[in-house]
């Protein structure tokens, strides 16, 4: 007997072709995500846990809820499909670069132009768009005088929410510096452990919304930077291309996108010249 059959005489539930095509489409349709043959398993894996929830005994039923409940499920669908690993300057020469080549030239500002904006597209929990607030802090002293403002979107309801609640465990922080974990962070006990809760004055500046960046950006910009990171790699190219160029009209010339370790605008966009490790500049 092959893995394959080994594999389908193990499931709890049946899961044909069928269902993952069907599953497939819907996710691609409504998140842009591709879904390849190899995440069959990923797919059943997180989607099994809502059929357990929700006591039903077979994808086919499952489907059939998606389909007749006015959207309901369908926002725990995508929930559990997308991957949210993050973590606090993941990847930290992106905030190097930003506070040294986008924030401190703009220190020599006169005040009526001292205004900034930034975007994080796919921020998960929070950890990017908190570590950008901090990078905020720490390159401009004078922040009550300036109009500074840092959109955190995702396409997950769940994961927003707990980027508004902005505590993490230790496990979340123990990567910071101290002096950043004792400037930014302060201790509160949480169900028996140390918590550590982003301090009022990085949350401030911080915003989170619900966006799926398929449909229409409500935003009109301009955004001085675009953190567009470890995102845009479950997406075909067709859909990057789409993306990139509805995200080129919320920037002007000279404006930054930062792109995840492993993603690229290579024959997708010809609108940014890459002027660093994943950094785009807009033409």
């Amino acid at each position: 007997m092959d893995a394959t059959s080994t594999t389908l005489r193990m499931r709890e539930f049946e899961f044909s072709e069928e269902d993952f095509q069907a599953l497939r489409r819907l996710v691609k349709q409504h998140t842009g995500i591709n879904l390849t043959d190899q995440k069959r398993e990923l797919v059943y894996g997180r989607l099994a846990r809502r059929l357990r929830a929700l006591d039903l005994g077979s994808f086919r039923e499952y489907r059939e809820l998606v389909a007749s409940d006015g959207g309901t499920e369908l926002v725990n669908l995508c929930n559990a499909i997308t991957t949210n690993l993050t973590a606090f300057f993941r990847e930290p020469h992106h905030f190097e670069y930003l506070g040294t080549h986008v924030l401190q030239p703009l220190l020599a500002n006169p005040p009526a132009n001292r205004r900034v904006r930034i975007w994080s597209a796919g921020c998960s929990t929070g950890e990017e768009p908190y570590s950008l607030a901090m990078t905020v802090l720490e390159s401009i002293a004078d922040i009550a005088r300036w109009d500074i403002r840092i959109l955190a979107t995702d396409l997950d309801s769940d994961v927003l929410d707990r980027g508004r609640r902005a505590r993490y465990t230790d496990e979340r922080v123990r990567a910071l510096t101290p002096a950043r974990r004792e400037r930014f962070f302060r201790e509160v006990r949480e169900e028996k452990q140390t918590a550590y809760e982003i301090r009022p004055e990085v949350a401030r500046l911080v915003s989170f919304k619900q966006l799926n960046l398929m449909h229409t950006f409500p935003m009109k910009g301009p955004f001085d930077a675009i953190f567009c990171r470890n995102t845009v790699i479950y997406f075909d190219k067709d859909t990057q291309r789409d993306l990139f160029a509805r995200m080129t009209h919320l920037q002007r010339p000279g404006d930054l996108l930062f792109l995840g370790h492993s993603e690229t605008l290579f024959k997708v966009s010809e609108a940014h010249t890459l002027v660093g490790r994943t950094i785009y500049r807009r033409n």
